[in-house]
């Protein structure tokens, strides 16, 4: 997992997940790119045409239509449009809440 000062948090990056996958399950680190990339690929497109994904156990990414407004720019306090988006929401599931809980 790399660092990140700015944030001073840890993530994992796309090629450190890569690399676990290799690791645990047996592959070869080309093999679990294309497991990870098609992994993800499908997800996203599934998301794209308004599905949800659900990994039992892990959790759930929805994707969230946000409606046209109105924001404000917090350094000049000027009123600016928002266009609509579509956004994912994730749920984690029972079984990550009680792993990152220690239960």
């Amino acid at each position: 997992m790399a660092y990140n000062e700015n944030s001073r948090e840890t993530h994992m990056t796309r090629a450190e997940l890569t690399a676990a996958v290799a690791d645990q399950a047996g592959l070869t680190r080309v093999q679990a790119k294309a497991a990870v990339d098609a992994m993800l690929q499908s997800m996203c497109e599934a998301l794209k045409t308004g599905d949800e994904v659900r990994l039992v156990g892990f959790g759930s990414f929805s994707p969230v239509k946000r409606p046209a407004g109105v924001a404000r720019n917090p350094r000049t306090g000027e009123t600016v449009k928002r266009a609509a988006t579509v956004t994912c929401k994730f749920k984690s599931g029972d079984a990550l809440k009680a792993l990152l809980n220690g239960q």
